[in-house]
């Protein structure tokens, strides 16, 4: 089975609660089950974490932020893409509007944002590396393959967007096609 797979004709309505749905499980496993585990297993270790000043009120406001960036850049894979921003049921037209006009992936990025937030408002170092680790393992495997996918389905297109806009530092001014 291939991996990436557009996603069947549906309905806008259909592919954002079909966002919604793959978000709130993709969230609910990697921002909340697997942070909170990792969380009480330094706890019962005694692991120390840190503290500073200001820190929640810091990780909150990234948290709003890059929940807002990962957030946005679903509904407008759902709405312009025609598709969902997961493999299996991925866009059907080639997303470069939006947040996507500034950054190539936007929803990872603002998805280990929200992850380092998480391990700023606990203060854990094992979230913050687990966050790292997540960000390396997305850029070393699945990126490549993602890109892969892209080039194949849109090919100069997406040649031309992949050499305008960076994977992880964003772009100051917008992408113009």
């Amino acid at each position: 089975m291939k991996v990436f797979q557009p996603a069947a004709e549906r309905s806008t309505l259909g592919n954002l609660a079909r966002t919604l749905a793959q978000t709130t499980v993709f969230w609910t496993v990697f921002i909340v089950v697997l942070p909170w585990a990792i969380h009480a297993g330094e706890r019962t270790l005694d692991v120390p974490g840190f503290s500073f000043g200001h820190q929640r009120p810091i990780a909150l406001a990234i948290f709003v932020v890059m929940a807002a960036m990962n957030l946005g850049s679903g509904v407008v894979m759902a709405v312009i893409g025609r598709g969902t921003p997961f493999p299996a049921d991925t866009a059907r037209e080639l997303v470069v509007r939006g947040p996507y006009r500034h950054l190539r992936n936007p929803m990872g990025f603002g998805g280990l944002g929200v992850g380092l937030a998480v391990g700023l408002w606990l203060g854990s170092w094992s979230i913050l590396g687990y966050v790292a680790a997540g960000g390396i393992v997305w850029h070393l495997v699945a990126r490549p393959m993602e890109e892969r996918d892209l080039e194949a389905r849109f090919g100069e297109s997406y040649r031309q967007y992949r050499a305008a806009v960076r994977c992880w530092i964003p772009r100051l001014t917008p992408y113009r096609r």
